[in-house]
């Protein structure tokens, strides 16, 4: 692709409705067009870097998914996140400055509303919209809430409103997606779109959920709860992981599938796992140069064979789909770098370049490039299941939500279903979730119906092949472990804290997160400490005894407002 080449790409099925309108962007006038995100439309405009910290660095887009804040802007004097607003004409739209001095406007506080619910499910993914499916189907009276426009969340993202879409469109993941939230849509279940669930707590057995959305403040007052909110990646932690134009691989393929935008013209796809073979095989059918694409597991080989028969036998097209995406990049030519991993990430106000090195030492390489997509896996999102006291367990250093196949936690009227209680994939998230609405209707009607009855077993067996694959998959994807940032790198991206003065102050003898976060603002940025926060806890209890595994204790403790809300919302108190 020439370096001149547009980053609005089309997309087999997808295309844009209509011409392009006009916003503004930092004095500047620019386009946008329906259905574009506003991050998208300022990425393809080539405008990478949307906010300042206090220091003068700059930021941009990281998660795409409004959990890292980085891409924060004022739009029309109020605060908001790019990756979840609609671009829309006419739109002022200016740089976050650094907060010192910042004046942002904030509505007038509205009256809320209450609604009543059997069950309330948080996050319109695949495990939220299944859940959905279940409970609606047993007669329950179901409200969900997604910050997202659009269902179908991270797994089965969809383009926005302003896209014609064909039944050809993209592939199998994005038909069933597609099905699923039509299914959804068809019946009584209220979906709340642009809805933040920023406090929840239990009153008498009932869950009492405040949110912030379009029209307002509003409380849901629920007799179960399933939360399906999924899972968040893990920062790979190297010198320059915060310039724009790196970004974690969700986002880039947010901005691929959801907006038909590229995330720059040469491009590379680093970290560990199958979702970055996917990705550079998406960019590379929208026409865009994948420099290099690589995994810090080793090149695959007959060790692995019990692994790959394991997927096999779980789910063939799984399989077969990850055979094709390493077949395109194959034939492109791009270079595929097993064993290796970003050592340094260079540029100035945007990323330029990225190096690599062979996971057990060797010589390095460098590639010159405009973005970089990178993974380190997934870490659920579970601060909110830990709000509402439901016990924790730890996985290879990972906090996970204790629960049963049905996703019922320790706290008896809360289920977590899908990634946000435990990593487990899409194919998992969609059977638990539904093992969860079926679960939750089976406890406030004393039984269940016998055609969900007959479907329980269905899923309970969809439930079992998944593990199988998941375990099958991260064997074969099986990475060394990673060397903990040290010196001058940044753990919290936020508020700019280095490693080193992490360090610093354990050797004082500083050893708990609190003082920690106080002594240096780690963890009070706009992410909340979820980037940060584990991998604290992992210094924690590297620091304080060999061996062990971090515990809830080396967590900060989960406070609301979990999501971004406004005074105003706030102030308004509880609906009347």
């Amino acid at each position: 692709m020439p370096q001149n080449a547009p980053l609005r790409v089309t997309l087999n099925g997808i295309a844009r409705k209509g011409p392009g309108f006009g916003f503004r962007f930092a004095g500047r006038d620019v386009t946008g067009f329906a259905g574009e995100s506003l991050a998208a439309a300022l990425v393809a405009e080539g405008e990478l870097a949307l906010r300042q910290t206090a220091q003068g660095d700059r930021r941009g887009i990281y998660c795409g998914m409004g959990v890292c804040g980085d891409c924060s802007v004022l739009v029309n004097g109020q605060l908001r996140r790019a990756c979840m607003t609609a671009a829309a004409p006419g739109l002022d739209v200016q740089p976050l400055p650094a907060r010192r001095g910042v004046v942002v406007a904030d509505p007038a506080p509205t009256a809320g509303e209450t609604l009543e619910a059997d069950l309330l499910i948080i996050g319109a993914g695949p495990a939220g919209l299944a859940a959905a499916r279940a409970a609606v189907g047993a007669g329950l009276r179901v409200i969900i809430a997604d910050e997202r426009k659009s269902p179908g969340g991270q797994y089965f993202k969809q383009p926005g409103s302003g896209f014609a879409v064909t039944e050809t469109a993209l592939d199998a993941q994005f038909a069933a997606g597609r099905r699923l939230i039509g299914a959804v849509a068809a019946t009584p279940a209220r979906l709340c779109s642009e809805t933040s669930v920023w406090s929840a707590r239990t009153e008498d057995d009932v869950i009492v959920a405040d949110m912030s959305g379009p029209d307002g403040p509003l409380q849901v007052r629920a007799r179960r709860l399933v939360i399906a909110t999924g899972a968040m990646e893990r920062p790979w932690v190297v010198p320059g992981w915060t310039l724009p134009g790196v970004m974690t691989v969700g986002a880039a393929q947010t901005l691929l599938r959801s907006g038909s935008v590229a995330p720059g013209r040469r491009v590379v796809v680093a970290g560990n796992g199958p979702l970055g073979l996917q990705l550079a095989a998406e960019l590379l059918m929208a026409g865009i140069d994948v420099v290099a694409v690589a995994d810090r597991a080793p090149r695959p080989g007959l060790a692995q064979a019990g692994a790959a028969l394991a997927m096999l036998s779980a789910d063939p097209r799984l399989v077969a789909a990850g055979i094709g995406h390493l077949a395109r990049l194959a034939r492109a030519g791009v270079p595929m770098l097993w064993g290796h991993e970003v050592t340094t990430i260079a540029g100035n106000d945007r990323v330029s370049g990225v190096t690599f090195a062979p996971t057990g030492g060797g010589r390095p390489r460098q590639f010159a490039i405009d973005a970089l997509a990178i993974g380190n896996g997934f870490q659920p999102q579970a601060e909110l299941a830990r709000a509402l006291g439901c016990a924790l367990g730890w996985q290879d250093g990972t906090a996970q939500v204790v629960r049963d196949d049905d996703g019922r936690t320790s706290v008896t009227t809360v289920f977590v279903a899908g990634d946000g209680g435990g990593l487990g994939g899409a194919q998992a998230a969609l059977a638990q979730g539904w093992l969860a609405g079926a679960a939750a209707a089976r406890d406030l009607l004393g039984h269940l119906p016998a055609v969900l009855a007959a479907e329980n077993d269905t899923q309970r067996a969809a439930l079992a092949r998944a593990r199988r694959f998941q375990g099958g998959l991260w064997r074969l994807f099986a990475a060394p472990a990673a060397a903990p940032p040290a010196g001058e790198t940044l753990l919290c991206r936020c508020e700019a804290v280095s490693a080193g003065a992490v360090d610093a102050l354990l050797a004082q003898g500083l050893c708990d997160p609190g003082s920690i976060k106080r002594a240096t603002r780690l963890g009070m940025g706009r992410c909340q400490g979820r980037y940060c926060a584990p991998l604290l806890a992992a210094r924690l209890a590297a620091r304080l005894a060999d061996g062990r595994v971090p515990a809830e204790t080396d967590l900060f403790a989960p406070r609301p407002p979990f999501k971004p809300a406004s005074i105003a919302s706030i102030a308004a108190g509880p609906p009347q």
